[in-house]
């Protein structure tokens, strides 16, 4: 299948660079994480599942991230999830399986709560919710949460590559968005996946997560010596058996 592919005016000077699968419905929409873009090799291995099988994709990166124009300093989880529900509206119709990977399951929670009718599944991949505030703003030293109160930004060291820079921008309108606060009124499947050598987000909170989500239809799927990146060829086998489960095809 051909893709297509263009850049989504998102009204503000922004413009979100999205490719696209048509195809067989519910949509698969791939969200990624924090600094990351639609280009991974979960992405690219989704597409090419997707194109394969006939099967419906959206792919995009947020504002200030991979091809789209836009500050990364200035983005939000705000931004970020208004991002995700810009590219939706305006480049699929029927209903959705979300996959979201890292910050991207934070955003697919997000999307879920507020699109309702059109989720009928999501997938998480070391999904961090509320990271803003557990993983980053709570791990800081005092002497770092002052440097970012008066700078207003804190560049953080990364195994991944340069310094992460984090703002209070960013970890101020986290709080406003945080999902693991009660139930959750999400009723759609859901299936987390999670590695438990994950040095960033703990698999501990893929179980939080099941047990905030209203949904029964729930399953938390660790990989013991996974990491957090889970994109071994094992790993992406993982996720394409669990995206076929959702869209009952498995053979169950």
């Amino acid at each position: 299948m051909q893709e297509t592919q263009g850049r989504l005016d998102r009204g503000n000077g922004t413009h979100l660079a999205w490719i696209k699968l048509e195809g067989t419905g519910p949509t698969v929409v791939f969200l990624p994480g924090f600094r990351s873009d639609m280009s991974g090799d979960k992405a690219t291995a989704l597409a090419a599942f997707c194109a394969a099988r006939g099967q419906a994709m959206l792919r995009f990166d947020y504002s200030g991230h991979g091809a789209s124009s836009g500050d990364f300093l200035q983005g939000t989880i705000g931004t970020w999830a208004a991002d995700a529900l810009a590219a939706i509206d305006a480049l699929t119709a029927g209903p959705l399986i979300l996959i979201g990977s890292s910050m991207g399951g934070w955003i697919a929670l997000l999307t879920a709560l507020a699109r309702p009718a059109r989720v009928t599944g999501l997938i998480g991949i070391a999904a961090a919710p509320d990271f803003t505030q557990r993983l980053m703003w709570d791990s800081m030293t005092p002497a770092e949460q002052a440097t970012l109160r008066r700078d207003g930004v804190l560049h953080v060291p990364s195994q991944y590559g340069d310094p992460t820079p984090i703002t209070m921008k960013l970890i101020e309108d986290g709080a406003r968005h945080h999902v693991l606060t009660g139930a959750m009124p999400i009723r759609c499947p859901m299936r987390l996946l999670h590695g438990q050598a994950d040095p960033d987000v703990p698999w501990e909170l893929a179980l939080r997560i099941a047990e905030q989500a209203e949904t029964a239809d729930v399953r938390v799927i660790l990989v013991k010596d996974g990491d957090h990146r889970l994109s071994r060829p094992s790993d992406l086998a993982l996720l394409r058996t669990t995206l076929l489960g959702l869209l009952g095809q498995d053979g169950a």
